[in-house]
């Protein structure tokens, strides 16, 4: 079945570069982020994988590890880590699984279930490995992207879903479109105006359904 938002994810073997490891183990009591590819030594996947290395400091502000994934062994990732350095300047210190049988990518329905991979494959024939998790530190998924093929990720829109999921997960509040840390947050309709006051001070009533006020420390 499709991971929803609020599964806890399965507590998968991983078989990565940097050693093998229960997923959640992995996870631990931090935020985690993994995304996945369809194969090494790809022009797109390499062009995010940099982007990810590059923003290792960014990650790390946020208290959140970073795994990624790609239909090919241990030899092939440690080797294409080379080429991500090279190209982005920024060395890739996060595990990569290595789903060369593809259990992983399975279990998380990227790929159906009598998927198989034929000789001589392209990244076309595992192309639907191009997803973004979001999992907070209790192993619950928060957030779920599939990207096709031919379109790289955003890893600023990654960053700032993140903020948004750290920042709502500590109270009754949500935020709007094209919300960026730091910005106002609407009030959660849990709340009426004057728990609303209570709880955040002052709220600004633009509606009677939308409330907003300063995002909470």
């Amino acid at each position: 079945m499709a991971l929803r938002i609020n599964d806890i994810v399965p507590n998968l073997d991983l078989k990565t570069d940097l050693g093998d490891f229960k997923l959640h183990d992995f996870i631990g009591d931090s935020w985690a982020i993994l995304f996945s590819h369809p194969k090494d030594f790809t022009p797109v996947c390499t062009t995010e994988f940099g982007a990810v290395a590059q923003l290792a400091a960014e990650w790390e502000k946020r208290g959140t590890k970073v795994i990624g994934l790609s239909v090919d062994g241990v030899d092939e990732h440690v080797k294409w880590k080379a080429d991500i350095e090279k190209y982005s300047g920024a060395p890739a210190k996060f595990p990569i699984i290595a789903d060369d049988d593809m259990a992983v990518a399975k279990a998380l329905d990227m790929l159906p279930a009598d998927a198989y991979l034929p000789d001589g494959r392209t990244a076309a024939d595992s192309a639907s490995v191009r997803v973004v998790f979001i999992f907070s530190p209790d192993k619950k998924l928060q957030l779920s992207m599939t990207y096709p093929m031919s379109v790289g990720r955003n890893f600023a829109e990654v960053l700032r879903a993140l903020d948004a999921l750290q920042a709502t997960a500590k109270g009754p509040i949500a935020t709007p479109a094209n919300w960026q840390s730091g910005e106002d947050v609407i009030v959660g309709l849990s709340l009426n105006d004057e728990e609303a006051k209570a709880k955040f001070g002052t709220i600004d009533v633009k509606l009677p359904y939308l409330r907003t006020t300063k995002q909470p420390s």
